[in-house]
């Protein structure tokens, strides 16, 4: 009797633990079965919350392509989302990792609405100063046709607007001489026989700049880009400019034919020549001519 007890006790006991087993592996593979379910969904949110932000950035292209002048707001959140694309790649699939994604990506959805907008204003703006510019350029205009030369009238029509009360120059050529001893100049394009290189211009009228003294600064720059003649240096601002030489006049309020010279430091150099005028640190004109 005692003998079929402890069978009997023996065989619950056995079957308790077949029953304990088999819910650890239920419950196991239900758990192993929820994860992963639970990664397959953060992957595929993780490459929503991609594709959103990678929308977001072809957007900002658009808007940034859109503007000549780059807007730097624009520029800017672009970059923030390149950033967070990038560290979204690399990050864990975790519900604590995606969901900070997605609030970083609902916070620069709602500031590309915005910077969108103001960048439809700007442009919007931008286009109306346009016309009302080319309305000033032409009542501008109406007030120079007492200028005595074309040349010097189409050159004034193009710079009104933003040089008004500048001086400008027109007609720059410039070319090597031969230099006789009589004084008599020959135009020549051989290097080994040019004695000088000769600049000329014209100093366009403006009835808006008060006649005096006034100067420009030449630069001439030989095939290697050295500066030719005094190679001197002048500081505007931030900025600043080699020259050859400063051309010096009497300016009358009308229109200045101008010649200057330029010494070779040495032999001129065979190549193209570029020759720039400068009033004060803003170039007014330029030019290029060929030594053989």
């Amino acid at each position: 009797m005692e003998n079929s007890n402890k069978g009997t006790g023996l065989k619950i006991a056995l079957g308790i633990l077949l029953a304990l087993f088999l819910g650890t592996g239920f419950y196991t593979s239900k758990l192993y079965n929820e994860k992963k379910e639970n990664e397959a969904m953060l992957i595929k949110e993780k490459e929503q919350v991609m594709n959103d932000l990678s929308t977001m950035a072809k957007q900002y292209d658009i808007a940034i392509g859109e503007n000549e002048a780059a807007n730097a707001d624009l520029v800017e959140a672009r970059e923030r989302i390149q950033g967070l694309m990038d560290s979204l790649k690399i990050s864990q699939n975790s519900v604590a990792s995606l969901w900070s994604y997605k609030k970083k990506y609902l916070s620069l959805q709602e500031e590309m609405n915005q910077l969108l907008t103001e960048n439809d204003r700007l442009k919007i703006e931008n286009s109306l100063l346009a016309t009302s510019l080319d309305s000033t350029n032409v009542k501008l205009a109406q007030r120079i046709v007492f200028t005595d030369s074309l040349l010097v009238q189409n050159n004034e029509l193009a710079n009104v607007v933003d040089d008004a009360a500048v001086l400008q120059t027109v007609g720059l050529k410039s070319f090597g001489v031969i230099q006789r001893s009589s004084g008599k100049l020959i135009p020549t394009e051989r290097a080994s026989r040019s004695d000088k290189i000769r600049v000329c211009y014209t100093v366009a009228k403006n009835k808006l700049v008060g006649a005096g003294d006034k100067e420009l600064y030449v630069q001439v720059l030989d095939p290697q880009s050295n500066v030719l003649g005094v190679n001197e240096q002048i500081q505007f601002g931030d900025k600043t400019l080699n020259y050859s030489l400063i051309s010096k006049f009497n300016y009358e309020n009308r229109s200045l034919d101008i010649c200057e010279f330029i010494s070779p430091n040495g032999e001129f150099a065979k190549g193209r020549y570029t020759v720039n005028v400068f009033n004060n640190k803003e170039m007014v004109s330029s030019t290029e001519f060929t030594l053989k």
